[in-house]
């Protein structure tokens, strides 16, 4: 009874420090030895997932194909910028390839893509906080008041898609 008592809360625990649809998540800042902003280097906190409806993707390097075919098609659908947004978080700890190499071309991101927060995550500070996957490309969609609406590890299907856009669109 003691074995299944202590097996039973550590699941438990270890279900609550997971990432849920359908809830805010645990706030997170990214500074530091840690990672940051691409754009000026600051410390980059989750409270500011809100406001307007924004897609993460939260990226190894080794995976950023992944899911280009949703990147062009999120794109393509050139949502009100007053009430969307996007955000490229890329675990620099999940790769081989230097942080340098890395970061010269999320700098290049950055200009080519003003609108998008760019965030270099540099020890997996979201897989150990929020437990998303590691070495991977995950997707997350949060809500205006940041609630988490939708979560993909790995490549999106036509029908994640789908559901991926008229969450977004649901809650412009």
């Amino acid at each position: 009874m003691k074995i299944k008592t202590i097996l039973l809360t550590t699941l438990l625990a270890l279900n609550l420090s997971a990432i849920t649809i359908g809830e805010k998540q645990k706030e997170v800042i990214i500074e530091g030895e840690n990672g940051s902003l691409v754009q000026d280097g600051t410390a980059w906190n989750s409270s500011t997932l809100k406001d307007k409806v924004l897609v993460m993707f939260y990226v190894d390097p080794d995976e950023k194909d992944t899911n280009s075919h949703f990147s062009d098609a999120l794109k393509a659908k050139k949502y009100d910028r007053s009430k969307f947004g996007s955000l490229g978080v890329i675990n620099l700890a999940a790769t081989w390839k230097p942080n340098f190499v890395i970061e010269a071309l999320l700098e290049e991101k950055q200009k080519e893509f003003p609108h998008t927060i760019y965030v270099k995550d540099k020890k997996s500070v979201l897989v150990n906080e929020w437990k998303v996957a590691d070495d991977a490309s995950n997707i997350l969609i949060f809500a205006k008041d940041s609630t988490l609406l939708f979560y993909k590890s790995g490549a999106m299907s036509e029908d994640d898609m789908n559901k991926a856009f008229k969450l977004i669109e649901d809650n412009l």
